[in-house]
């Protein structure tokens, strides 16, 4: 089925001056996306991939207010709408809260935006949907709301901030058919509206929108464990995004730093520090949307996450929707790290190394440069490590020695003594000798302090650390898309994190 639009774009090209009206005349008006005010400046008409003045005279004070006159009340998130329509305004303001600026966004009801997922949404399992802006989340949510209880019957609730699912005014729109509306008074208590919904009115299904805050988080996993089906957005283009983001992550089961016995993490071919999920999704499926005729699902929220935070690809079942109507669907390959990867381990005395497919000369003098206790040798079962080059990863016999004989392999992006001093440097700081107590302390520390970047959007300072330490605090903050520099000289030495 190919997606129908149900325009009521008049009702908003209405509000507008009627120079605005008239210039519109001329332009398409099914694939108008938005119309923007800013004063000063021309009026622009937006369409996908281009922006057209309307008039070459700017914006005046007299044409907002001509706007603001026939819209609603702004809410606190500065969005106002026009009653019984899906359109919405937001307001640029000044600093005396005076209005500059409008963003008049065309809200349509399309049907058909379902047919690709509309397995997922029979299924009864909790689903979140992901893309960026404008790729038409919220569509498709207006679209389930009316599937789930005009279709399947089910008791169904609409979580609807901005009213943008169910449109401006007490009335909610059509499109929702005959699902239920609750409007929240103020975005920061999207999440005890949310919690009301399922104490107050025993909904089979909810659907929300734009789930961003830890509070809304920590809701949708009561409603979760409540037995209620779930539908809602998330800030984030994809499930990488989420797994990565501390206050979103608990939406996929969540993020743990853990710390493995020596055993452990030989056997398992990984660092000693390693991320694991920390609990159950609370959503069953995650779906990128990539494009609006494109997606990404991944039906084992799970799995996909475990493989993510193992350094593997999560693959999942692309989906397409040809022009015809028709869905194509391929399976993306789902696979672990192709590229060994190297265990924190320590080693008593003499470290011997052997150089897979690098110049042998070149690791002894960098050894000699360093003055490490270490040595090559000529056989890798000899070796307590092996250095080999990024290029030779997928090559069997060195996934053999990572794998079966439990060699930690650290990998070299060029044969060159440069690349090899630094892999040294870093292998043999962490080789130094840690007390467990201090990795954790270490890691409780840091991630305390990343929540804390995230949530105040300010810079942290962590306690002065070990270089080893350091560099297991190092790794964390990375893996949460955040920078941190070492600061100080030892032994007061310290990271400072800073906002993204």
């Amino acid at each position: 089925m190919i997606p129908a639009q149900h325009d009521d774009a008049f009702e908003l090209i209405t509000a507008l001056p009627p120079a605005y009206q008239a210039a519109l005349q001329d332009m398409p008006r099914d694939t108008l996306i938005e119309i923007v005010m800013d004063l000063g400046r021309p009026p622009q008409a937006r369409y996908p991939g281009e922006a057209l003045n309307l008039l070459q005279t700017p914006v005046t004070h007299d044409d907002l207010n001509h706007v603001l006159a026939l819209l609603g009340e702004f809410s606190a998130d500065n969005r106002a709408g026009i009653e019984r329509t899906l359109h919405r305004i937001s307001a640029i303001r000044n600093r005396k809260q005076q209005v500059i600026g409008l963003t008049l966004r065309v809200g349509r009801a399309v049907e058909g935006t379902v047919d690709m997922i509309r397995d997922l949404v029979e299924s009864g399992k909790s689903l979140l949907l992901v893309g960026r802006p404008g790729v038409g989340k919220t569509t498709k949510l207006r679209e389930i709301a009316r599937i789930m209880a005009d279709e399947l019957g089910k008791r169904v609730m609409v979580i609807d901030t901005s009213n943008e699912i169910a449109g401006d005014g007490d009335i909610p729109h059509p499109a929702i058919g005959s699902a239920r509306r609750m409007q929240v008074p103020h975005p920061d208590r999207q999440h005890a509206v949310m919690i009301e919904a399922v104490e107050n009115h025993m909904p089979e299904v909810i659907i929300v929108d734009e789930i961003g805050t830890a509070a809304e988080t920590a809701a949708a996993r009561t409603i979760a464990e409540r037995g209620v089906q779930l539908v809602g957005t998330a800030h984030g283009n994809t499930l990488e995004n989420l797994v990565a983001n501390p206050t979103l992550s608990d939406l996929v089961g969540g993020v743990q730093t853990v710390t493995l016995s020596d055993e452990e993490a030989r056997a398992r071919g990984t660092q000693k520090t390693v991320s694991e999920r920390k609990g159950s999704p609370t959503f069953d499926s995650v779906v990128e949307i990539i494009e609006r005729d494109t997606l990404l699902v991944h039906h084992d929220t799970a799995k996909a996450v475990d493989t993510l935070l193992r350094g593997g690809k999560p693959g999942g079942e692309r989906r397409q929707q040809s022009e015809s109507g028709e869905i194509e669907s391929s399976q993306e390959r789902h696979a672990l790290p192709t590229a060994p990867e190297a265990p924190f381990r320590r080693i008593k005395g003499t470290v011997h190394i052997h150089p897979y497919a690098l110049s042998r000369d070149s690791v002894e003098r960098v050894i000699r440069d360093l003055r490490l206790n270490a040595r090559t040798v000529i056989q890798p079962e000899q070796a307590d490590l092996v250095l080999a080059l990024k290029a030779r990863a997928d090559d069997p016999r060195l996934r053999e020695l990572a794998e079966l004989h439990h060699k930690p392999v650290h990998l070299i992006r060029k044969n060159t003594t440069a690349q090899i001093r630094h892999t040294l440097q870093q292998v043999f700081l962490l080789m130094d000798e840690i007390d467990e107590d201090e990795v954790q302390d270490a890691v409780r520390e840091a991630e305390a302090a990343i929540r804390q970047v995230h949530y105040l959007g300010k810079e942290i300072a962590l306690a002065p650390r070990r270089p080893a330490l350091r560099r297991v605090q190092h790794q964390m903050v990375a893996r949460y898309q955040l920078h941190a520099e070492s600061t100080g000289s030892e032994p007061r030495r310290h990271l400072v994190i800073y906002p993204d």
